[in-house]
């Protein structure tokens, strides 16, 4: 489970424009379910022990943080302290705590305080007194700051929270994790460990299994007129973008190291991620570039 969304839509980035923005919101759309879906999963299946103490204090802070979000609580770092407790609330109760960060996104206010257009409206009369105001002058640093304020305003605080955390997670966060959970140790019978039922299932599974899973049920759903196919999108190129959502560098390791724990059967299913995300991401990148 768990499609990496940062090489799913780098592939997708480099392909340009022979890809239809459909496509990238279908890849974007269904990774981020699959991530939601590898979470819990987490959470349901590979939990230890529940203490029902702490579960009750994370669900106090998801509580609070709803509060504030209805009473039209804007600063980020309220939610940051809010999460901070959230999180080791969960992490003590034996539940996962990557389940925390799934619940506090629904709680986070996604609305801005002001629209673009009464955004634009204070923000030309700000300018306007700011250039008519003298320089280093009481006026200029009064309509500074509330030009400052007004652009706080017309941003949700889910995105300035994402915005301030987006370097830090690509930079530093996603690589330690994919290093600490991607590392394989394959000196040894090379052949014996390819041919192992779990290297082929996790292969099987991510490069077969997915993509004809995702493509059945898309197709499925447009049949049963549940859901309509994204305009200008051809089904060799759902096909194509499922494949890609095969690929799993990330969430797939750790879900296998939670499966197998430390030994050789987890560096025998990290072979068949491996080796099965390196197919998928050919295999999608291909079929991308012929659909065309």
């Amino acid at each position: 489970m768990a499609t990496d969304i940062a090489f799913a839509l780098g592939v997708l980035v480099l392909l340009g424009d022979r890809v239809p923005v459909g496509v990238k919101v279908f890849v974007t759309t269904l990774a981020i379910v699959d991530d939601i879906f590898a979470v819990l999963v987490i959470a349901l299946f590979y939990t230890a022990h529940i203490s029902f103490v702490d579960l009750g204090i994370a669900a106090a802070g998801l509580a609070i943080s709803c509060l504030a979000n209805w009473q039209g609580v804007r600063q980020p770092a309220v939610y940051a302290v809010i999460s901070v407790l959230v999180w080791v609330a969960v992490l003590d109760s034996g539940v996962h705590a990557t389940i925390a960060g799934v619940l506090l996104a629904f709680t986070i206010p996604a609305r801005t305080f002001i629209d673009r257009p009464e955004f634009l409206k204070r923000s030309r009369s700000l300018l306007s007194t700011l250039e008519l105001a003298e320089e280093h002058s009481a006026e200029e640093h009064d309509a500074v700051h509330a030009l400052e304020l007004q652009c706080e305003l017309v941003q949700s605080p889910l995105h300035r929270i994402e915005h301030r955390l987006q370097t830090w997670v690509s930079l530093l966060i996603m690589p330690l994790f994919a290093l600490a959970n991607a590392g394989v140790y394959i000196i040894g019978n090379i052949r014996a460990a390819v041919s192992h039922p779990v290297t082929l299932g996790v292969t099987l599974g991510l490069f077969v299994g997915k993509p004809l899973g995702i493509t059945a049920f898309a197709w499925l759903g447009a049949k049963s007129t549940l859901a309509s196919p994204p305009a200008g999108v051809a089904w060799k190129q759902i096909l194509g973008a499922s494949w890609l959502c095969g690929v799993g560098f990330t969430m797939s390791p750790f879900i296998a190291s939670l499966a197998f724990g430390e030994g050789p059967l987890l560096d025998i299913a990290k072979i068949g991620i491996l080796s099965a995300s390196a197919l998928a991401g050919i295999a999608g990148t291909r079929m991308l570039w012929r659909a065309v």
